[in-house]
């Protein structure tokens, strides 16, 4: 549907071939003779887009503009001026009106100035709907992580899935700044420069979305005996060509000997693609060194009768700050790129297994984590109460 148009102006005949033109183009129309009549009507009415001429007796077009924006700063406002107003014209854009134009009035350019006045309310509106999408998941998953852990955690996690969510809205919302800049400057790059940051913030909601389902499974493990190594070589499976593309070297060491045990292996393979995936993700920065880039990945025997997986990178490290927060919800390095729940599944995973995650690391000399799990793993009911 085309947005309502209020259209102000002192003189009858334009008023009414405007109001007629308008018409044709399928826009309901509400018309007013002065700035006073207009800003009454603009009460009433709400519209989406105010035509108004600049220069009326009374209250023109620039006061009007100025009580228009104070009380409803998203209405797009297109000044209508003459060729000698050039100085008001430019007045009244730096008062936020979306566009002017000059009499007479052609045809073709006032409809440059409404499609452009049409673009930034629908980019309004999907912000506003990404946003309600946004509250929609936060409300979701809050509920499911209600049914798995206990109110205090739990107010914990809302409130930093909360200030996660405001970030990306933040994010959706410079996107689309730059995509307006884009359209009213009628640049292809700023525009795709700002598609790209809302894509990419779309994918971050999605991939938050996703974790957190795979954070609330995380709680109910299905425990059976299987290999140690077969979570691995699929974690591998997925990862090796990324790995490749940026010339990073997975070296494998798999001790011999160690036995099936009882585990949920598609759990731990979650776990061993966070750390594969974050050690080649961590060679993204700057400082990583461009030669030699090397992840070693090693499983072991471990205590009563588990195993021990190690994923050790000589990427750029973490400072010890870093590390005091690494397993904390929604927490992440990553910038747009993570949502900050990977690491906290994995050791929450770890945990219900009855094993431990360490970390090792410093600024320069690489990361390394190693995950213990237990041979003989503790009843989930049990486990379940607790």
């Amino acid at each position: 549907m085309k947005p309502t148009i209020l259209l102000v102006d002192d003189e009858p005949d334009i008023r009414e071939v405007l109001a007629i033109y308008l018409g044709e183009l399928g826009y309901t129309v509400h018309t007013a003779e002065s700035g006073e009549a207009g800003l009454q009507t603009f009460h009433r009415t709400l519209p989406g887009i105010v035509l108004s001429d600049i220069k009326m007796p009374g209250m023109d077009g620039i006061e009007l503009l100025r009580c228009i924006k104070a009380q409803a700063p998203d209405t797009e406002v297109i000044m209508i001026t003459g060729h000698g107003d050039m100085a008001l014209a430019i007045d009244s854009l730096k008062l936020e009106a979306t566009d002017f134009i000059t009499k007479p009035i052609n045809d073709d350019m006032l409809a440059v100035a409404l499609n452009r006045a049409e673009e930034r309310i629908a980019m309004r509106r999907q912000l506003k709907s990404y946003t309600e999408n946004l509250e929609h998941i936060a409300q979701e998953k809050t509920r499911r992580l209600l049914e798995v852990e206990n109110l205090a955690a739990v107010g914990r996690a809302a409130s930093e899935l909360a200030h996660t969510i405001k970030n990306i809205a933040g994010a959706l919302k410079g996107g689309i700044y730059v995509m307006q800049r884009g359209i009213e400057d009628d640049n292809r790059p700023y525009l795709m420069r700002g598609w790209g940051m809302v894509e990419g913030n779309v994918d971050k909601i999605k991939n938050l979305a996703m974790d957190l389902l795979d954070f609330g499974k995380a709680g109910n493990l299905n425990l059976r005996p299987d290999s140690p190594l077969r979570a691995l070589e699929e974690a591998l499976e997925l990862l090796r060509n990324r790995a490749d593309e940026m010339a990073i070297a997975i070296k494998v060491n798999t001790a011999r000997g160690i036995a099936p045990m009882p585990m949920d292996s598609e759990s731990i393979y979650r776990c061993l693609v966070n750390l594969i995936q974050n050690a080649i993700e961590a060679f993204e920065e700057e400082s990583a060194r461009a030669n030699g880039r090397e992840i070693a990945v090693e499983v072991l025997p471990g205590p009563d009768d588990g195993v021990i997986y190690r994923v050790r990178d000589n990427g750029p490290g973490m400072d010890n700050d870093t590390q005091q927060h690494i397993f904390k919800g929604f927490f992440s390095t990553k910038g747009t790129r993570g949502t900050g729940i990977g690491l906290m599944m994995t050791k929450r995973i770890v945990e219900r297994h009855g094993g431990r995650i360490d970390l090792v690391s410093s600024r320069g000399n690489g990361t390394c984590f190693t995950l213990q799990l237990p041979g003989h793993p503790p009843d989930q009911g049990q486990q379940g109460a607790s």
